[in-house]
């Protein structure tokens, strides 16, 4: 488990700013802490937080408030990074660009044929045109007036994958059901649990929080994905890790509806037993 402590002392100055430490930067401005304070919290410059501030506002209750979502943070970041390192040939290879777009609507010529044809022929050099994958990517991309609709057989390739929906799971009590010395904040023990995402790409990043809500303590665990199987397995490992006072450090545990807190339910069971 990697709690708010043990992530701020494995931080190295120079690097660019986690996803932990975006989740971090928004409990603390939750608590009306200072950008200096968390900035010490942290070990960055506070203009480092200021600027992720800004980029990571969302506009909230129709424009009129403005607040920082780690999220969002974290997806302004990956999306930035996009821009680094080596850039597109798009620009650079436009005439070729012009003539594929005009062969496709005037010929009827795909996406292939442009760009052999053209390496047969000797129209262009190896070097002023790219590849076949790269010009179906552009059109993903939206960077040609080809689009997708355009390419009907490429339409027609189903590539997603089916899966059968299990029944709906039993998700605990409700909320109407809990203690109302959670409500007043006056009792160490009842704890708020959410999921935070980052950036939909092939290593996604997912973070199980809690939140006790008279201290504002704050645990973050890393987790493998956002299955139930995987948000059960970190909750196992902290209930082992407490062991016989994990009933008097976690009186409660609150969450949402979604489906990857379904199995949490097994909690009662297991603290009853």
């Amino acid at each position: 488990m990697d709690s708010l402590h043990s992530i701020m002392d494995k931080r190295k100055k120079g690097t660019h700013l986690s996803l932990e430490e975006r989740v971090i930067i928004q409990t603390r401005l939750k608590d009306h802490c200072s950008l200096r304070s968390i900035a010490r919290e942290i070990g960055c410059s506070p203009s480092t937080i200021h600027y992720e501030i800004k980029r990571g506002a969302v506009k909230l209750y129709h424009g009129k408030v403005k607040r920082y979502k780690a999220q969002q943070g974290q997806s302004v970041y990956q999306n930035n990074r996009r821009y680094c390192g080596r850039k597109s040939d798009f620009l650079k290879k436009h005439k070729f660009i012009d003539y594929v777009q005009q062969h496709f609507f005037e010929d009827g010529w795909s996406l292939d044929a442009c760009s052999n044809r053209c390496t047969a022929v000797g129209e262009f050099a190896s070097n002023d045109i790219v590849c076949t994958r790269t010009l179906y990517n552009y059109v993903d991309q939206g960077l040609l007036n080809i689009h997708n609709y355009d390419l009907p057989e490429k339409l027609k390739r189903n590539t997603k994958i089916h899966r059968i929906r299990k029944n709906k799971k039993k998700l605990g009590c409700s909320i109407e059901q809990r203690p109302r010395e959670v409500n007043k904040r006056d009792v160490f023990g009842h704890w708020e649990c959410d999921l935070v995402l980052g950036h939909k790409t092939k290593d996604d990043e997912v973070l199980l929080t809690l939140s006790e809500r008279m201290s504002r303590e704050f645990l973050i665990i890393k987790i493998p994905d956002k299955t139930a199987a995987s948000v059960m397995n970190a909750f196992k490992s902290l209930r082992k890790q407490y062991s016989e006072h994990w009933n008097d450090i976690f009186k409660t545990i609150t969450t949402d509806n979604g489906s990857e807190f379904a199995d949490l339910s097994q909690l009662e069971d297991i603290s009853k037993s």
